[in-house]
């Protein structure tokens, strides 16, 4: 009977995979006919199917986000997918013929509740799937509208993610208000975009409607373990140009960086394990030690006993996060 159900699972992990790839590889197959065609004429010379996707697992970054309907593109072949709430692919080929397949399916901007929006970000080489549970938690204590924003953290910098989150931002109503939960680098990406409204000008007043923030194991400080591991080479190549930044190209992007103007907290981990991490200096998660998780102008920093990549799934820290939010 456990050889059976075990051959049923490994046949039913077969098929989502060959599903997985067609899907992956079938915009490449189609790629030459994108070249030198209107936008308009994209989507008839190409395979339209709605068909199941991983929902954007390191490759895809969000640039709009409505009702759980999600435009992203692609980090390596650049081309536009549209997303329904269950992950399926509705639309792909250029951004005009996926903008116009979400104004058929779901043409209303949600109107704003009576609390901020909650936006979830992952951190390096997660996925938008991780914040999930904090975004079940927040529901049921009252926060109804959340977006969770994926991004390719392993394919993309810094900048180019913020500027796919302003997109999120700017597409959403222009009443709305924003609280975010970032876990690791999904708090640097936030405090990019905010510099980059502060540099550049904020023509869709994003600003003034931010509430509050809670960082969760951030590298504010740039992180040692980047800086150690990327002269192997190999880790620049897997974890991509925004590890870098964190690591060895920090001094270049810090001055990116801004503080929130808003209220903030900071969760750091403090944890003793049996064997220290080596690539990481005095006392943390595991990951990001807590003088890199410090920032001046953060209300608290409250320390947990929680490896660095289960904070965000710990319930005392989700606990503590939405009261956070709810007094601020």
């Amino acid at each position: 009977m456990n050889f059976t159900r075990t051959i049923s699972r490994r046949l039913k992990s077969t098929r989502q995979f060959a599903l997985i790839a067609a899907v992956s590889l079938a915009p490449v197959w189609g790629l030459h006919t994108w070249s030198g065609n209107s936008a308009s004429t994209t989507m008839a010379q190409n395979l339209n199917v709605p068909l199941p996707t991983l929902g954007g697992a390191q490759l895809w970054t969000d640039h709009d986000y409505r009702s759980g309907y999600r435009i992203q593109q692609n980090a390596v072949t650049k081309h536009w997918r549209l997303l329904d709430p269950n992950n399926i692919r509705r639309a792909w080929g250029s951004r005009a013929d996926v903008d116009e397949a979400l104004h058929e399916l779901q043409p209303d901007v949600v109107p704003p509740g009576e609390r901020p929006i909650v936006v979830l970000l992952h951190g390096l080489m997660r996925t938008d799937k991780c914040m999930k549970p904090l975004e079940t938690k927040l529901h049921a204590e009252g926060f109804d509208q959340t977006i969770r924003f994926g991004y390719a953290s392993t394919r993309g910098s810094l900048a180019e993610s913020a500027t796919a989150l302003r997109e999120v931002l700017e597409h959403q109503s222009p009443d709305a208000q924003f609280a975010f939960v970032g876990h690791s680098m999904g708090n640097i990406i936030t405090r990019h975009l905010i510099g980059d409204l502060q540099a550049d000008g904020d023509p869709g007043n994003l600003l003034p409607r931010m509430r509050s923030m809670v960082m969760l194991g951030p590298p504010n400080q740039g992180a040692a373990i980047a800086r150690r591991l990327a002269p192997t080479g190999v880790f620049g190549l897997v974890a991509g140009p925004g590890a870098m930044e964190l690591g060895t190209r920090w001094s270049e992007v810090e001055s990116k960086l801004a503080t929130p103007s808003f209220p903030f907290a900071i969760v750091a981990g403090k944890v003793a394990t049996p064997i220290a991490n080596p690539l990481v200096d005095g006392e943390g998660d595991f990951v990001v030690s807590l003088e890199e998780a410090q920032l001046k102008g953060a209300q608290t920093v409250h320390q947990v006993p929680v490896l660095h990549s289960f904070l965000m799934e710990e319930p005392a820290v989700q606990d503590w996060t939405i009261e956070f939010l709810k007094n601020h």
